[in-house]
């Protein structure tokens, strides 16, 4: 019989899948009532804030008046990336007068046409085809990542991680443990470069404590609390 090859998706791709979900799930509890969740432990796993993610959020209408350059730089504080190539999952690129988006909890592209400042069309695209889908009156777009924070928290959170991490060192340096002691300082230095230059990093959950304002033992909050 002919060999057949096996798809054996990587794990790098089921936890893309999975953070896909959790913000898609977000997205639909904090724009809908007619919504039903049913989750798995990932349901207890620390999320930001929802009272902050009510708050931080780009809604844009046809008909009103907007500046593309705002636009942009409200979607970079949502943790969207500006491209100038392909589309991706939280990227989105500007041509003339177009935007182009693929909201992180999405698979289609959804178009906004302006003319001037004036926004006249929103369209909802096949990411290959381009192909129109749906017209849409209005649109809202959520953050592309869980934990979105202003300036002054993320620095005071950032000196609250630190002091942890020097603390957590000397432990270990003490009991002898140097390995661990230099993976840890490594990989946390990392994080912090990544939150100064981008304000996110990978396993970002790891630090929600100091990003939320939370007390040592305080619960987080969760997908229950949406």
């Amino acid at each position: 019989m002919p060999e057949t090859d096996t798809y054996i998706p990587k794990e790098a791709d089921i936890n893309d899948q999975i953070e896909r979900l959790r913000l898609r799930t977000v997205a639909s509890l904090l724009s809908r009532r007619d919504v039903i969740v049913v989750a798995s432990v990932s349901a207890i796993y620390s999320l930001g804030d929802p009272e902050v993610i009510r708050r931080e959020f780009l809604f844009l209408k046809v008909g009103e008046r907007y500046d593309l350059h705002e636009i942009a730089h409200k979607l970079v504080e949502l943790q969207y990336t500006r491209t100038r190539g392909e589309l991706e999952r939280g990227r989105f690129r500007i041509k003339g007068d177009t935007l182009d988006i693929i909201p992180a909890y999405e698979e289609e592209v959804w178009r906004f046409e302006f003319f001037g400042r004036t926004l006249e069309r929103i369209t909802a695209r096949h990411p290959v085809t381009m192909e129109v889908l749906r017209r849409m009156d209005s649109a809202m777009i959520y953050p592309a990542a869980h934990f979105i924070v202003s300036k002054p928290t993320l620095e005071e959170a950032i000196k609250g991680i630190e002091r942890e991490l020097w603390e957590r060192v000397r432990e270990l340096e003490a009991q002898g443990k140097l390995l661990e002691a230099q993976r840890l300082k490594q990989r946390t230095l990392l994080d912090l470069e990544m939150l100064r230059t981008v304000g996110y990093c990978p396993g970002i959950e790891n630090y929600s404590r100091y990003l939320s304002g939370r007390r040592p033992g305080e619960r987080p909050k969760c997908l229950l609390d949406y």
